[in-house]
C-alpha cells in the first residue's frame, strides 16, 4: 500500500496530481507555482485527540485546499475553500 502524502525531514511531499485536483488546475503547472511562490503552504501537527495528525492547507489566490493527513501518510479528509487573497507580498512577510 502507498502513503497518499509521504513526510521528509524537510516536511511533506504532496504530489501534484493531488494539489491540481485540489485546486482545479492541471498538475504539471503546480511545481513552477510553488517555486514561484505563488502556491504556498502552512503545515500543523495536531495535539491531544489529534496527535499524530497533520493539517496540510495549500493556498493559491483566493482558494484554499486543506488535507487532514494521519500518520501512516493517509489522506482522512480533503476540502477546498475560498479565502481572501493573498499577496506574495504578504505571505513573504509572514514568514519571516
Amino acid at each position: 500500500m502507498t502513503q497518499d502524502v509521504v513526510r521528509t525531514d524537510e516536511g511533506f511531499l504532496v504530489e501534484a496530481e493531488i494539489l491540481g485536483a485540489g485546486f482545479g488546475i492541471e498538475p504539471e503547472t503546480v511545481p513552477g507555482l510553488m517555486r514561484r511562490g505563488i502556491i504556498t503552504s502552512r503545515c500543523e501537527e495536531g495535539v491531544g485527540e489529534d496527535d499524530g495528525r497533520h493539517r496540510l492547507t495549500f493556498f493559491l489566490e483566493g482558494r484554499a485546499f486543506r488535507l487532514i493527513v494521519g500518520p501512516d501518510g493517509d489522506i482522512l479528509k480533503r476540502s477546498s475553500f475560498d479565502i481572501a487573497p493573498r499577496r506574495v507580498e504578504q505571505v513573504r512577510a509572514a514568514q519571516v
